[in-house]
């Protein structure tokens, strides 16, 4: 009798092959979904919203996580709304700052949720802070139990528009950018613009260098809306001028807008359409399967010139930095005009970002680039832009076209460092 010498059993996505069975083979899919809310007033005692999810039982509770600013500045209106609930939470307090984001950060966090004894489905880590927080409660949250609920409460212009809205968790290790960290949505975002009115101005600068991204590299209808209100945006932080007006709080901004036959104010129509960009780039690519990826733009250099310069840059001024120089460098290949470029550069300035810094040098942007290259897969794929509001990815970038560009870029701003 001649024995069968090789089969496939297929059961949904489990597959054996031979006869005997040599090796098994698993196919399987993890479907995602998420939401990020548009809110106002989250931490007034009668809104409910940050806790919509909770059962309703008497026995809530909610662990918290914070930072130092943030803590100083709506600390005990966290603690009075969780009161005025009834539920049962602790409140912890880190460092804030990109020094801090760390392993440590992460490790106080899952030692605190063992001490608060979290229930793993069914009480959600909230953190409550800018987008370096939130990275921590989030690479915190996808290890404790492998894997752990958490809500995302963004106070800073760049968590919302875009360390709130994507998957990414993370913390800086070995001296480097984000080189550990996980894929892990928050259940929930919850945007609440009014945060950002307790925000130092360059504060708001830095968010406003992750929205100027999205105008580079998609949208022109943005890029026009920062032209135009880049200066106002930045001295009102990006509030609503109908926000605080007499219609009741309850009712949503847009719809205070049409009451009063007004379309979106531009402060509402910037954030919305940043959101809705890196949304739209980020949804079919959530895992980073491709690696030629629009939204990595002004992110090349930064991450280098960045942790380079720390407590200098911020996040977004890093990104501000490289994006001026690859503009430069897109306008000396024929992507962008003059007249494009010094527009760019003119923005950047409105908005209070630099062009420019002295660790844009051939050697630190030559070894950033190598950098890129390991993390992109042997490719370069570097976006450039092309025009304003499209892009274009290159694998071809030199060391001396690199310098000749940081140099040209040098020579537009006089020399001057920020």
């Amino acid at each position: 009798m001649q024995r069968e010498t090789q089969s496939t059993r297929n059961n949904d996505g489990l597959f054996a092959v031979g006869s005997p069975v040599t090796h098994w083979s698993v196919q399987t899919s993890n479907p995602v979904q998420y939401e990020i809310r548009a809110c106002e007033n989250l931490l007034d005692p009668g809104n409910s919203t940050i806790l919509e999810d909770a059962s309703g039982s008497s026995d809530q509770r909610r662990f918290i996580v914070t930072d130092r600013v943030v803590d100083s500045l709506y600390g005990e209106r966290i603690r009075a709304y969780f009161e005025h609930h009834g539920v049962e939470h602790r409140v912890l307090v880190l460092d804030d700052g990109e020094t801090h984001k760390s392993m440590s950060a992460v490790l106080r966090v899952t030692e605190a949720l063992d001490a608060f004894g979290i229930d793993r489905r069914r009480e959600p880590v909230i953190a409550v802070g800018g987008g370096v927080l939130m990275d921590i409660v989030g690479f915190a949250a996808s290890l404790y139990r492998r894997s752990t609920p958490f809500i995302r409460i963004p106070t800073t212009l760049i968590g919302l528009v875009d360390a709130g809205v994507g998957a990414k968790t993370g913390v800086n290790h070995n001296g480097h950018k984000n080189r550990l960290g996980t894929y892990f949505p928050a259940d929930r975002t919850l945007l609440d613009r009014s945060f950002l009115v307790t925000l130092h101005e360059r504060h708001i600068s830095n968010g406003l260098a992750e929205i100027l991204k999205m105008a580079l590299i998609k949208d022109a209808r943005l890029f026009d809306l920062l032209e135009q209100h880049g200066a106002d945006l930045l001295r009102n932080k990006l509030q609503s001028p109908v926000a605080m007006g007499p219609t009741p709080a309850d009712v949503p901004v847009d719809q205070r807008l049409a009451a009063r036959g007004l379309h979106l104010d531009p402060a509402t129509e910037v954030v919305e359409r940043a959101i809705q960009g890196m949304l739209e780039e980020l949804q079919p690519n959530l895992w980073e399967k491709v690696l030629e990826r629009v939204v990595d733009y002004g992110h090349t250099f930064s991450p280098t010139i960045e942790m380079h310069a720390l407590p200098e840059l911020l996040h977004g001024e890093a990104v501000a930095v490289d994006m001026a120089l690859t503009t430069v460098l897109a306008e000396r290949r024929g992507l962008v005009s003059a007249y494009q470029r010094d527009r760019i550069l003119s923005v950047m300035e409105q908005l209070g970002l630099p062009s420019w810094h002295p660790l844009c040098t051939s050697e630190v942007l030559a070894n950033a680039l190598r950098d890129t290259v390991r993390h992109r897969d042997g490719k370069q794929r570097l976006p450039l832009p092309v025009g304003i509001g499209s892009a274009v990815f290159v694998n071809d970038v030199t060391d001396e076209e690199l310098g000749a560009a940081a140099e040209a870029l040098r020579g537009l701003v006089s020399g001057v460092p920020r």
